[in-house]
């Protein structure tokens, strides 16, 4: 039989009672020095006996979270507990092999006690933790602390693993450290926290400039799959690697020809709990510095195995607080994307529209739109903001409306694109959220379009005289990252029976059950080979064809599909 919510106050109650009833015994063992009791232990017991009681005053009360304030308790003890029963397992005596005899003479027995004394001098010697032990329990002590703190921030998953990974980075003398966790539901492992100069051991996107701040920005916010990158395959085999030989390694890839791209060495150290992976401890010093050694290895891997304990806790408790909240946040932010998206196209002579729409719940990225400004022109939208929920959507809600209020005016898409993204880079919030956008404006008078595109969201243009799709939008920078972008316009002549297409990401990258990606030479063979049927059945081939390639597979990521037909 389920106990009824309206009862749960009792167990707790009764946990209080048992923590009080432990306590009192703890001070009369200490009293009576019949054994030893730690005041760790009391602490923890204290702090367990006090958190039952209050949450269940307020579950009684009818006030919050009751669950909450147990599970706070709870973790602040075993944070308390951790490094103390680390320290007793690394630093425990080992066995005395010799004791002293009952039945020695008053003489044997002194000379036996000086022997057994030196003895003990020279094992506690030994015993004694090294100057680096020393510092790493130093450092747990910080971790711990820093963990209890981020259970009551509302950013502290992110505040701890900056601090573990600027302490890690500043121990070892790296140059640039990184903190990637393992996403178990998506199969991926993501970059949660990003600090200095990293260069890059992946691949970087053919098409992304080669600036600092474009590579740093695509570093911070990168997922990779748990295979074939050094990353992952770090992650599934469990074991940290020092790596001084990068051009040696075939799971790095060496990016060029910049001087800031050259790889050096690198420290990679899974962060794992008993004996599961959680995430990647990631560190790296320029080719221009020495390489790291087997010391330095030793080191980072010690922090961060301690790390590892405050990483668990904070994840464990901020999952059952915040699963609700993240909930209602999705909710909220699907219906705002929702409210966003245009309800009824308008309609549009000499011109059809295809649309494919798919948003995939709680990702908020995706947004297209079709503006009727001025007779001389119609303006086509389509965007993919970084990140997800509500930040996703405010960014999302500010591109919209600059939009929407420029492109009345006589200026041209690249210049509609470089106000907006000053608008957006200004906020102080953008820099961890940015968006790609494509921005069409069509002059049905003149029979031209003019096309500007920030960030990775590509235009292509199919001619009806040639047969041919090709790609005309060029790689530049995405809206929001630096305020002085500039962005090019492209001008394209229009006949009767050309396309022009735009789309997001997550079309290409919608993955079937092999863990393939959708092939973008299919999307533009079926928009060539169908280019006689209207634009809202090119459309409709196109979400079929991608349905029937992922088969059962889920996506990860909003789909979005505009085919403009003239």
């Amino acid at each position: 039989m389920i106990l009824d919510d309206k009862f749960a106050y009792i167990p707790l109650f009764a946990v209080s009672v048992i923590c009080t009833f432990l306590f009192v015994l703890f001070i009369l063992i200490r009293k009576k020095k019949t054994a030893r009791v730690s005041l760790i232990a009391l602490l923890a017991d204290l702090i367990i006996g006090i958190g039952s009681l209050v949450a269940a005053l307020k579950e009684v009360a009818g006030e919050g979270n009751y669950f909450a304030y147990f599970s706070a308790a709870v973790s602040i003890a075993a944070l308390i507990l951790i490094p103390y029963c680390i320290i007793l397992y690394t630093f425990e005596p080992k066995k005395i092999e010799k004791l002293v005899p009952h039945y020695v003479n008053v003489a044997e027995e002194k000379s036996y006690s000086e022997a057994i004394m030196k003895q003990t001098a020279q094992q506690q010697k030994l015993n004694q933790p090294d100057e680096a032990e020393s510092r790493a329990i130093e450092i747990s002590y910080s971790f711990s602390a820093k963990a209890s703190e981020a259970l009551s921030e509302k950013n502290g998953m992110n505040t701890l693993l900056d601090y573990i990974n600027k302490t890690i980075k500043e121990e070892i003398n790296a140059d640039g450290g990184a903190i990637l966790m393992v996403d178990d539901f998506e199969d991926l492992i993501t970059v949660r926290s990003f600090d200095g100069d990293f260069p890059p051991p992946y691949k970087l996107p053919s098409d992304m400039p080669h600036k600092p701040i474009r590579i740093a920005t695509n570093f911070k916010f990168a997922s990779f799959p748990l295979r074939e990158n050094i990353f992952g395959e770090i992650a599934t085999a469990g074991k940290p690697e020092l790596i001084t030989k990068p051009e040696n390694d075939a799971r790095i890839y060496q990016n060029g020809p910049e001087d800031f791209l050259e790889c050096g060495s690198y420290i990679m150290i899974p962060i794992k709990t008993q004996d599961s992976v959680i995430g990647v401890a990631a560190f790296a010093r320029t080719k221009a510095h020495d390489v790291f050694t087997e010391e330095n290895l030793k080191t980072a891997t010690l922090i961060t195995d301690f790390a590892a304990t405050s990483i668990k806790s904070i994840v464990t408790v901020k999952d059952i607080i915040e699963h609700n909240d993240l909930l209602k946040e999705a909710e909220i932010a699907s219906k705002i994307q929702d409210m966003l998206h245009p309800a009824k196209l308008p309609p549009l002579p000499g011109i059809q529209l295809g649309t494919i729409w798919n948003p995939e719940e709680g990702v908020c990225g995706d947004y297209y739109d079709v503006i009727v400004s001025r007779k001389d022109r119609v303006s086509f939208v389509m965007s993919d903001v970084a990140g997800k929920g509500i930040n996703s959507v405010i960014v999302m809600s500010m591109l919209r409306a600059m939009i929407r209020l420029v492109v009345n005016t006589k200026k041209t898409a690249g210049t509609i694109l470089e106000w907006v993204n000053h608008g957006i880079a200004a906020e102080s919030f953008s820099t961890d959220h940015f968006a790609s956008c494509a921005l069409i404006n069509y002059d049905p008078v003149k029979k031209t379009a003019e096309i500007a595109t920030g960030g990775t969201t590509p235009v292509y243009y199919y001619s009806s005289e040639k047969n041919e799709i090709q790609k005309i939008s060029t790689p530049s920078e995405p809206i929001g990252v630096d305020k002085d972008s500039q962005y090019k316009d492209i001008l394209q002549d229009i006949k009767t029976g050309d396309i022009l297409i735009t789309y997001t990401d997550g079309l290409v990258e919608a993955l079937n059950e092999e863990g393939q990606q959708y092939p973008k030479d299919s999307l533009l063979k079926i928009i060539s080979s169908n280019a006689k049927s209207t634009g809202k059945d090119i459309a409709n081939l196109v979400k079929s064809d991608i349905k029937k390639f992922i088969g059962n597979s889920t996506l990860h990521d909003d789909q979005s599909l505009l085919v403009i037909k003239f």
